[in-house]
C-alpha cells in the first residue's frame, strides 16, 4: 500500500514539474513571438522611411527605430491622444483588408514620423486592403508637407509570385516615389496604378503585368487609408 502511494506522489509531482516547465517555456516561446513581430513592425516602418534594413540587426533596428521614428496616435478626425500605439486593439475588415484600430471602443489611427537632426522627414501610414488572394499590408511614406509619396513597402500577403507578388519588387516601388496624392485643386486623389506601359503624369504608377485585381485593389485601399488621415493632413 505504501509503494503504490509513494507510486502516486512520484508520477503526480513528475507531472506537477512537467506542467510548470511546459508552461516556462510556451511563456518563454510567446513573448519571443511577440518580440519579432514587434521587431518586424519596426522593420518595415524603417523600411519605408527609407532605411537600408536588409542586413541590419534586431537589435540595431530597435535602435534605429528609437532613435528616429516617434509613434503618435490620432483621433478620426486628425487630433493627436496621447495613446501608446502598441495599446491599440486592431481589427481587420475581412471584407475589405481595412485595419481598424480601437482604444476602449474608440476607433483610433497610428501615425509614424521619422525625425532627423529635429526635423521631420516623412509621415509613415500603414495600409492594407484586398488583392487577388489574400490581404496585402504594407506602408506608405509622405514628405513632411504630406504632397508627394516617398516610399511604399509591403510586408505581408499571398499574391501569386510573379504577378501580384511583384508589389515586392524595388523597381514597381520605386515608381511611387515622389508621385503627388493631392491635385490642383487640393483634392485627395492618392496615386492611381494603371495598365502597364500607361502610366503619365505625377498621380500614375504601371501597374503589374497580369496582376490587374491586384493592381486595381492596391489603388483602392491607398486612396482609402489615405482618406482616413485627410483630417491630419489639414494640420
Amino acid at each position: 500500500m505504501n509503494e503504490n502511494l509513494k507510486t502516486y506522489q512520484f508520477v503526480l509531482t513528475l507531472a506537477v514539474v512537467c506542467a510548470l516547465l511546459l508552461s516556462i517555456t510556451n511563456s518563454n516561446l510567446k513573448d519571443k513571438q511577440l518580440y519579432n513581430i514587434e521587431v518586424d513592425r519596426k522593420k518595415n516602418v524603417l523600411k519605408c522611411a527609407g532605411f537600408d534594413v536588409a542586413s541590419i540587426s534586431s537589435q540595431d533596428i530597435v535602435e534605429y527605430y528609437n532613435s528616429s521614428i516617434v509613434e503618435k496616435v490620432l483621433s478620426l478626425n486628425g487630433d493627436v491622444f496621447d495613446i501608446n500605439v502598441n495599446d491599440l486593439n486592431v481589427l481587420e475588415n475581412k471584407v475589405t483588408g481595412q485595419l481598424n484600430y480601437y482604444y476602449k471602443k474608440n476607433e483610433y489611427l497610428p501615425l509614424y514620423i521619422y525625425e532627423s537632426d529635429g526635423m521631420i522627414q516623412n509621415y509613415i501610414l500603414p495600409i492594407s486592403g484586398k488583392g487577388l488572394w489574400s490581404t496585402l499590408f504594407g506602408f506608405v511614406s509622405l514628405s513632411e508637407d504630406f504632397k508627394l509619396v516617398k516610399g511604399i513597402t509591403f510586408f505581408q500577403h499571398a499574391e501569386t509570385p510573379g504577378l501580384g507578388g511583384e508589389v515586392d519588387n524595388p523597381n514597381f516601388q520605386k515608381q511611387f516615389i515622389n508621385k503627388k496624392i493631392f491635385d490642383e485643386n487640393n483634392d485627395l486623389v492618392s496615386v492611381k496604378i494603371v495598365k502597364p506601359g500607361m502610366a503619365k503624369g505625377d498621380y500614375q504608377v504601371d501597374g503589374l503585368s497580369g496582376a490587374t485585381i491586384t493592381s486595381n485593389g492596391l489603388s483602392n485601399f491607398l486612396k482609402e487609408d489615405l482618406n482616413r488621415y485627410k483630417n491630419f493632413f489639414k494640420i
